[in-house]
């Protein structure tokens, strides 16, 4: 809506810049054409004047004074008379000739005019300024002056006379040039003007729509009771950025049910606007503060230089809001707040679930006692009893500087107890050289875009492995990895470009998420991955949903048995029993059989008399960076 005021406005600009253009050139215009004419003019009049002057001095009896000459002569004054009167004409209508005397007072010598002549003698009122400055200088001089609509100009010439000025020749005339000119050109300009007066009227009402259009709007995009943005707003404002230049914080306000029970729900509404207010002070223009719902504020922080920045954000708020004394209904209210930050927005699938994430962090603030502020993963390792997990941007920088590594753990046949595969296992190496095991970063990254590029380094370098090797690895994926379109879209071009060495790749399905209504989708992809060559296994056999109703739809060559059931085998019947009940079914199924967390060897005679197919545990051999000779 700026945008669009800010363009009628510069067509505005440009529009009246043109009009005023054209209406002051004509205006310059019409003062150059005078002033050329009465340029013209005045050389006639000059003309005139050496005449007349001329004239003056062919006749006048030699050595003899002007004044002299024409007091004595009366004919001679005539004839002078009647010579300049031959000019005179409706233009230049007075044409007269005067002398200073010696009181500095001028008075006609001659006057050729047709009207109002003036006597021989008789005093005129002149400008003496301008007058004498012609009788001492002996120069011609030009001067205006305007009597109505009319422009009257004088022309004053000396008569030099055996060097000497004697009297000094006048010449009035007058035009209407300039008036005519501007006759002519009146409609042009009434046309110019009514153009702009039209297109200002017209700006004016595009104002005027914009502006209770711009209101309209305001009012749909604003919640009314805090002047925060409405959940209408952050629709359109998510559909319009770039998710990756914010920072997302979730405020909620703390107890804030019982400040409403307690002083009504006036004073909740008086403590919604304060806090609004707060937070307005405390973040900038480009930042965006929405209400979210309730007592509920979502907040865009625009991106800055580091993470710190967004931090301090977040803390400002709340200390700011912790500082304040709300006083209302003759009481002092304290209010706090809870704020989950969501530092990279960009690294989740999409931006629910980055405001998701927000919303968890800042159920964690809750949780653990309101009035702070919970940042991203870091502060994850709560949930996770004091475990700490790596943050999200921490795994992407690992990608990028390729320290994702896998170890491997073989997996022995058990009848010949030599390696016949590996599975692989993914690790962080942190730049001090320690490893990061997958349940300190997998938690974070999963449901986000990291996961997937960790999913893709992970295939990678396996294919490079089984190149190297030409042995069977397995890797572990979800049941949802399967299902989503992103994760299965690089499954198949990886397996694409190593067609030849995806017979030798084997997928452990973690079988701990039910397939609901996804079930066909799983089958179908599933069957396509299957068709390339590559083996699929069941991780965690016996401990997730529904575990026998896989074997009637799923292309399933591997069963790998939960450890909670190897574990125990060689000394539970329980153990044996539910064991022995698998081997039934996969043995009729021609479905090959893996024990896992095998930890001694008496698990392992015990496997080995169940006629179980191979085994796997740190007894047979722990997951290292390398591939043992097999």
């Amino acid at each position: 809506m700026k945008n669009l005021a800010k363009i009628y406005f510069f067509i505005f600009i440009l529009i009246a810049v043109g009009i005023g253009y054209l209406y002051f050139s004509l205006q310059h215009t019409t003062q150059k054409l005078s002033a050329n004419v009465n340029r013209l003019f005045i050389q006639q009049a000059n003309e005139f004047a050496k005449n007349i002057s001329r004239e003056i001095t062919q006749q006048l009896p030699q050595d003899e004074n002007f004044f002299d000459a024409l007091f004595e002569g009366e004919y001679l004054r005539e004839e002078l008379e009647r010579e300049i009167s031959l000019i005179a004409t409706d233009t230049y209508k007075y044409v007269f000739v005067l002398y200073r005397d010696e009181t500095g007072t001028y008075r006609y010598l001659l006057d050729g005019s047709k009207k109002d002549k003036g006597e021989f003698g008789e005093k005129l009122h002149v400008n003496k300024e301008i007058w004498d400055q012609v009788w001492k200088n002996a120069r011609s001089h030009v001067f205006y002056h305007k009597q109505v609509e009319t422009l009257w100009v004088t022309y004053l010439y000396p008569v030099v006379i055996h060097g000497k000025t004697q009297a000094i020749i006048a010449i009035d005339f007058s035009n209407n040039i300039e008036k005519q000119i501007h006759e002519a050109l009146l409609p042009l300009k009434t046309i110019l003007f009514s153009i702009f007066a039209a297109i200002f009227l017209m700006f004016i009402v595009i104002l005027l729509q914009l502006y209770f259009t711009y209101k309209t709007k305001k009012e749909n995009l604003t919640d009314p009771l805090t002047g925060a943005y409405n959940r209408n707003y952050l629709r359109e404002f998510l559909n319009n950025i770039q998710i990756e230049n914010y920072k997302i914080l979730m405020v909620d306000i703390d107890h804030f049910k019982q400040v409403n029970d307690t002083y009504g729900h006036q004073t909740g509404d008086k403590i919604l606007q304060e806090v609004s207010k707060i937070i307005k002070s405390t973040i900038r223009d480009e930042d965006r503060l929405i209400r979210f719902g309730g007592e509920e504020f979502i907040i865009f922080i625009k991106k800055s230089s580091g993470l710190a920045s967004e931090c301090k954000v977040a803390k400002r708020i709340r200390e700011n809001i912790a500082a304040t004394n709300f006083h209302y209904n003759n009481q002092d209210l304290r209010i706090t707040v809870s704020i989950g930050v969501t530092c990279r927005p960009q690294t989740f699938k999409t931006v629910s679930d980055a405001i998701k994430h927000a919303d968890e962090m800042l159920y964690v603030a809750k949780r653990d006692g309101r009035n702070q502020v919970v940042l991203d993963a870091v502060n994850r390792q709560k949930e996770a009893g004091k475990q700490r997990l790596l943050p999200v941007y921490e795994v992407q920088e690992a990608i990028e500087e390729g320290r994702v590594v896998c170890y491997y753990q073989p997996i022995f046949h058990i009848k010949s107890r030599k390696i016949h595969k590996y599975e692989a296992l993914v690790r962080i190496q942190n730049r001090d050289g320690s490893i990061t095991p997958p349940m300190e970063f997998l938690p974070v990254v999963m449901h986000t875009n990291i996961y997937n590029l960790l999913t893709k380094t992970i295939l990678g370098i396996v294919f490079e492995k089984i190149k190297e090797n030409r042995v069977s690895i397995s890797i572990n994926l979800n049941f949802s990895d399967i299902i989503d379109k992103n994760i299965f879209s690089l499954i198949l071009n990886e397996l694409e470009q190593n067609k030849e060495y995806a017979h030798w790749l084997i997928i452990e399905l973690l079988e701990y998420e039910p397939l609901d209504n996804s079930s066909e989708i799983f089958i179908k992809n599933l069957q396509r991955i299957k068709a390339c060559g590559v083996k699929i296994a069941i991780d965690d056999f016996g401990s997730g949903f529904a575990n026998y109703t896989l074997f009637q739809s799923l292309p399933i060559d591997i069963v790998k048995i939960d450890a909670s059931i190897i574990k125990n085998i060689d000394t539970s019947n329980i153990s044996k029993s539910i064991t022995e009940s698998i081997l039934t079914l996969t043995n009729a199924l021609n479905i090959e059989t893996v024990a896992e967390f095998v930890h001694s060897q008496s698990v392992l005679k015990t496997l080995e008399d169940m006629n179980i197919d191979y085994a796997q545990g740190y007894y047979l051999g722990k997951p290292e960076a390398t591939i043992s000779i097999l």
